[in-house]
């Protein structure tokens, strides 16, 4: 039986993503480096020609001090012929693990959900924004058997 790193996970609407508890994720630089640059036998100053960005940036990218960005997460999938969502996932992974464990952690922790609104409470609530609710998502209020 293999084991399995520990896994935090996250809910962040209906998105469900687990984390490593003990290790951060590879940073997306990292993994162009060691999974693309080294085996392509690509320089970095040549792949930055290519992406049509500047040396400094990627190699910032690469050394973990920059992030991947969405203009650049398709510069990379064109290029490389690989999604910008791999790309895009990976700075989400790199970027929530970090959150989770960095010094705001216990205050992040601490947070509580506000309560469910019913359908009449969304409706004064948008009355006061100006618009119509959106109820789809808002739970009809049962009335009492008389």
């Amino acid at each position: 039986m293999s084991a399995r790193p520990k896994q935090n996970t996250i809910l962040s609407g209906s998105i469900v993503r687990r984390l490593p508890e003990k290790r951060s994720p590879i940073h997306p630089g990292e993994m162009l480096l060691e999974e693309f640059l080294k085996p392509l036998g690509l320089t970095q100053r040549g792949f930055s020609r290519q992406l049509g960005i500047s040396y400094g940036r990627l190699n910032e990218i690469i050394n973990g001090r920059r992030p991947v960005s969405p203009e650049l997460a398709i510069r990379l999938a064109i290029v490389l012929g690989m999604t910008t969502e791999f790309w895009l996932n990976l700075q989400q992974a790199w970027d929530l693990w970090h959150v989770l464990n960095g010094p705001r952690a216990k205050e992040i922790s601490r947070l509580k959900p506000i309560p469910k609104m019913d359908r009449d409470q969304a409706k004064r609530l948008a009355k006061l924004g100006g618009s119509e609710p959106d109820l789809r998502s808002v739970p009809r209020r049962r009335k009492p058997l008389s």
